[in-house]
C-alpha cells in the first residue's frame, strides 16, 4: 500500500501548494471585495489526499508486503492471494441516499421533508444490519 499512500500524499502536496499560490495571489482583491472561498477548497483537496494518504501509508508500514508493493516479485508469487472482498449487491445504500437527499431538501420545502428522511435512514440502518447478520442475498 506504500504506492496507494504515496499518491495521495503527492495530491494533497499538490493542494496545499496551489491553496497556497491562491491565497496569495488573491491577497490584493480580498480588499476589494472578495473571499477566500477558494482558498479554503484548495486547502480542502489537500486534507482529502492528507488524510487517507497518511491512514494508508501507518498501515502499510505495519502489513506484510503485498505482491504489488514487491519490485522483484513474480506471477507466482501473488498465487493464492487475495484480490479482494466485494459486498453482495443490495438496496440499502441507494435508500439510504434518497434518504440524505430528503433530509437535504428539508433546508427546502420544509421540516417535514426531514421527518421523512430520518424515517427512511433508520429504516435503511436496520435493513443493512439485518442483512449483513443474515449474509445478504448472494
Amino acid at each position: 500500500m506504500k504506492h496507494e499512500s504515496y499518491l495521495m500524499l503527492a495530491l494533497a502536496v499538490f493542494g496545499f501548494v496551489i491553496a497556497l499560490i491562491y491565497w496569495a495571489t488573491g491577497l490584493p482583491r480580498q480588499y476589494i471585495g472578495t473571499t477566500g472561498g477558494g482558498t479554503v477548497m484548495l486547502a480542502a483537496f489537500g486534507l482529502l489526499g492528507l488524510v487517507p494518504g497518511s491512514y494508508y501509508l501507518w498501515w502499510s508500514r505495519r502489513m506484510t508486503r503485498r505482491a504489488e508493493d514487491d519490485p522483484d516479485a513474480t506471477p507466482a508469487s501473488a498465487a493464492g492471494s487475495v484480490v479482494g472482498v466485494f459486498p453482495s449487491s443490495s438496496i440499502w445504500p441507494f435508500t439510504f441516499g434518497a434518504a440524505a437527499l430528503l433530509v437535504a431538501l428539508s433546508l427546502v420545502f420544509g421540516f417535514w421533508t426531514a421527518t421523512l428522511g430520518f424515517t427512511l435512514a433508520i429504516s435503511a440502518l436496520i435493513g443493512v444490519i439485518v442483512e449483513s447478520r443474515r449474509g445478504g442475498s448472494h
